[in-house]
């Protein structure tokens, strides 16, 4: 026997379970059918049916429904995007959901630009940056540095965004790749791709042809832009970050406040970021900050190659009726 005093239970006040408020119930629970003779077992929205009511899948269904909603009552989905998105080859599928009418605006860094830019001329991007750095030739393509850098300077005399810019130059060169350009598509659409730039992060910065005036301009127009898209998520708009860690949802918190700064109703619109781990700016920023009067913010976490294609082919499987 033990020479210390233990606690005494018997005096412990309890309840019924029946009682109690849970925070998980059966109802909740996944759904198994099995499948009819001859039917697909689930297809993707089956799949998304099949999922538990439950922590993030309940947000991957909330989102999908107020995403859908959006498409169907008219109201703007946009789409923001880090580099790694177009690195990731999922250009084909953003470009179809344009085409579709799901997608109204598209807004990135500028490294979105850039490798838009290279595969749209060339049909590849992406070096080596560890073997590239040790002898100064990281991000020196000729190519790319002067054909953006030109393109720019061209759009800036002529009043235009920096994405829109790229974009008409893609498709007056008739870029060999410009199909699986976003930059051009959404040009030949009349989409905007808002491109905003932080001098010194993109290697186009390095060229002698590199232009600040020009590459000022035509990004300070593009985020004008931006907030005049940004002013028609009220009352159920979506808003989409895909993978931009840190210059979207700085850019996007200031175009909220431009719009409402100027008085324009602004709330009752949804957020989400995608991205493979966790950050501060894009959850206060995106997720939290913009919604909390109302509407929700949402944050998944998982590999954009993944996460973007399963989202947006559920939303096309049930804009179509699959």
């Amino acid at each position: 026997m033990s020479k210390y005093k233990e606690i005494e239970l018997k005096n412990q006040v309890k309840y019924s379970i029946t009682s109690r408020e849970s925070k998980v119930n059966q109802n909740s629970f996944v759904k198994v059918k099995e499948p009819q003779r001859g039917q697909n077992m689930f297809g993707l929205n089956g799949f998304v049916n099949l999922l538990p009511d439950i922590l993030k899948a309940q947000d991957f269904k909330e989102l999908l429904d107020h995403t859908y909603n959006a498409y169907q009552n008219g109201k703007p989905i946009i789409v923001s995007l880090g580099g790694h998105i177009i690195k990731c080859g999922l250009a084909p599928l953003l470009i179809k959901m344009a085409e579709l009418g799901v997608i109204k605006c598209f807004a990135g860094n500028g490294s979105i630009s850039i490798h838009d830019y290279e595969i749209a001329i060339n049909g590849n991007t992406s070096e080596d940056v560890g073997k590239a750095i040790d002898d100064g030739s990281f991000g020196m393509a000729k190519e790319t540095g002067e054909g953006i850098n030109e393109a720019i300077k061209r759009a800036s005399k002529e009043g235009l965004g920096y994405g829109e810019g790229i974009g008409k130059a893609l498709c007056s060169m008739n870029a060999k790749y410009k199909h699986l350009s976003l930059l051009a598509s959404a040009y030949e659409m009349d989409i905007p791709v808002t491109i905003h730039v932080a001098v010194g992060t993109d290697i186009v910065h390095q060229h002698h042809n590199a232009d600040g005036s020009a590459i000022g301009d035509c990004s300070l127009r593009d985020f004008r832009i931006f907030c005049q898209q940004i002013r028609e998520l009220n009352d159920g708009g979506v808003f989409l970050n895909l993978g931009s860690a840190v210059v979207m949802p700085e850019v996007f918190l200031k175009a909220v406040t431009v719009v409402r700064n100027l008085k324009i109703p602004l709330d009752g619109f949804y957020t989400a970021v995608f991205d493979m781990i966790h950050h501060y700016r894009p959850q206060v920023n995106i997720v939290s900050r913009p919604t909390q009067r109302s509407g929700k913010g949402y944050y998944f976490i998982g590999h954009h190659e993944i996460m973007i294609p399963l989202f947006f082919q559920c939303l096309w499987e049930r804009i179509v009726g699959c």
